[in-house]
C-alpha cells in the first residue's frame, strides 16, 4: 500500500442536514480531510495509512439519539496515482464575494474577477468549496493586509496564504502537517507567483520564533482548542486571529477559550451550520 493511497467514503444520508454537516466535522476530528458535499450526503477521503473503520462507524453511528439519520455508507480505496482523475471530475470552479474566482489550470479565466487563483489540490482541502474555506475567503477580502505579517496554520492548498500575500501581507507563512499539503502549497504559490511564502511541514510546535499581525487558523476544533494559547503567543498587539473549521455548536466553547486568553470577540460569518469568527489582541 502506498503512502499516497486513499479511502473514499460515500455518505448517504436521510435527512441530509444537520446531519452531513455533523458527520463531516465529526470525520475531520478522526483524521478526514477532504470533504465533497452533495445532494445525497457527501464524500470524504482520508490517507489510508490513517484510516480507522471502526472510529468510521463510531462516527456514523451515533449513540443515545432518538431521531437517528438513515445512514447508507461505501468505502473504497483509491491509487494515489489515480489521485488527479478524482478530483478532476468533480472539481468546478468557485466564485466567493464576486471578487475571489478559484479555479483549476484546466478551467477557463475570468479576467472580469478582481482575484483569480489557479489551484490544483491534489490530496489538500482548501479549494473554496467546503463552507470553512469559503467563509475564511470572505474575512480575508475585508481584511488589509498591506504589509503586514500572516501565519496560516493548517494551509491545505495553500489558498487562504496565497490570497493574503496576493493582498500584500509579506512576510507570509504556511504550515500543515501533511507531507502532500505541504508540497501541495508550495506547488500552488509558485504557479500563482507567491513563490516567496514560507512553507514549513509541521504543527504549533513549530511556532515561537517569529510573531504575527494575522493569524488563520481553518482547523478541526479539538486541535485549534489544543493550540489556541500558542497562536494567541505569537500574535502581535492588536493583531487579527481568523478561525474556522467548527460548527455553530461549538460557538460559544470557542469564543469562550480564545477570551480567555485575552482576545476581544469582533464578530462571525456563517454558512450552513459552519463559522468562522474574528479576534482581536
Amino acid at each position: 500500500m502506498s503512502s499516497l493511497d486513499y479511502v473514499e467514503l460515500t455518505c448517504r444520508l436521510q435527512p441530509v442536514q444537520p446531519w452531513s454537516d455533523i458527520f463531516i466535522a465529526e470525520l475531520a476530528e478522526i483524521g478526514f480531510e477532504s470533504f465533497e458535499e452533495f445532494d445525497f450526503g457527501f464524500k470524504a477521503y482520508i490517507g489510508a495509512a490513517d484510516f480507522n473503520e471502526e472510529l468510521m462507524k463510531a462516527v456514523l453511528s451515533p449513540q443515545g439519539i432518538q431521531a437517528k439519520p438513515e445512514v447508507e455508507f461505501e468505502v473504497k480505496k483509491i491509487d494515489g496515482k489515480n489521485w488527479n482523475q478524482v478530483w478532476e471530475s468533480n472539481f468546478e470552479p468557485v466564485l466567493i464575494g464576486n471578487a475571489c474566482y478559484v479555479r483549476a489550470p484546466f478551467h477557463p479565466t475570468r479576467p472580469d474577477v478582481e482575484m483569480e487563483f489557479v489551484i490544483e489540490p491534489k490530496m489538500s482541502f482548501g479549494t473554496g468549496h467546503h463552507e470553512t474555506t469559503s467563509l475564511m475567503v470572505e474575512w480575508l477580502l475585508e481584511e488589509s493586509f498591506e504589509d503586514k505579517s500572516v501565519l496560516d496554520m493548517g494551509c491545505g492548498t495553500g489558498l487562504l496564504a496565497i490570497m493574503a500575500a496576493r493582498k500584500g501581507a509579506r512576510p507570509v507563512t504556511a504550515i500543515d502537517n501533511y507531507i502532500y499539503a505541504y508540497e501541495n502549497t508550495i506547488e500552488n504559490a509558485q504557479r500563482n507567483n507567491t513563490p516567496w511564502i514560507n512553507v514549513l511541514h509541521g504543527d504549533a510546535s513549530l511556532l515561537g520564533n517569529e510573531s504575527y499581525d494575522v493569524i488563520i487558523a481553518n482547523i478541526t476544533k479539538n486541535v485549534l482548542l489544543q493550540d489556541m494559547g500558542k497562536y494567541v503567543s505569537v500574535l502581535n498587539p492588536g493583531g487579527v486571529l481568523l478561525l474556522s473549521g467548527f460548527l455553530e455548536k461549538d460557538r460559544n466553547d470557542m469564543i469562550s477559550c480564545v477570551e480567555d486568553l485575552g482576545l476581544a470577540f469582533e464578530g462571525e460569518k456563517k454558512k450552513k451550520d459552519w463559522l468562522a469568527l474574528r479576534f482581536v489582541k
